[in-house]
C-alpha cells in the first residue's frame, strides 16, 4: 500500500473518516477479492492525484465487521465517498479512474 493510502479499522473509522475535515473515499476490500486487486492501483493513483484535497482509506472487510455492516456492504469492492462524516456517493464493483475521479469531483 502506498503512502497516500491509509489502512483503517472499525476502531479508527471515527477519527479518520467520520471526524475528517477532508472528504474521504473508503475502499472496502478483501485480500482474496480479484476485482479488489484490479481496482487497488486505480485507487492508489486517485489518492496521489488528489493528495491534500481528499483522504483515501482502505478497510479490509475480513478483519473489520462493524463498519462494513453499518454501511450495508454486501459486495466488494465497494467505495464510499464521505463528506462531513456522511456518505454522499457509492460505487460497487471495479470502476475505472475516470469514473472514480468523477465521483470525487462532486465534493471538491
Amino acid at each position: 500500500m502506498g503512502e497516500s493510502l491509509l489502512e483503517i479499522t472499525d476502531g479508527t473509522f471515527q477519527d479518520e473518516v467520520a471526524d475528517s475535515v477532508l472528504p474521504v473515499l473508503v475502499d472496502f476490500w478483501a485480500p482474496w477479492c480479484g476485482p479488489c486487486k484490479m481496482v487497488a492501483p486505480v485507487v492508489e493513483e486517485l489518492a496521489k492525484d488528489n493528495a491534500g484535497k481528499i483522504k483515501v482509506c482502505k478497510m479490509n472487510v475480513d478483519d473489520n465487521k462493524s463498519i462494513p455492516t453499518q454501511y450495508g456492504i454486501r459486495s466488494i469492492p465497494t467505495l464510499i465517498l464521505f463528506k462531513g462524516g456522511s456518505p454522499v456517493d457509492q460505487i460497487v464493483g471495479a470502476a475505472n479512474k475516470a469514473k472514480l475521479q468523477e465521483v470525487v469531483n462532486k465534493v471538491l
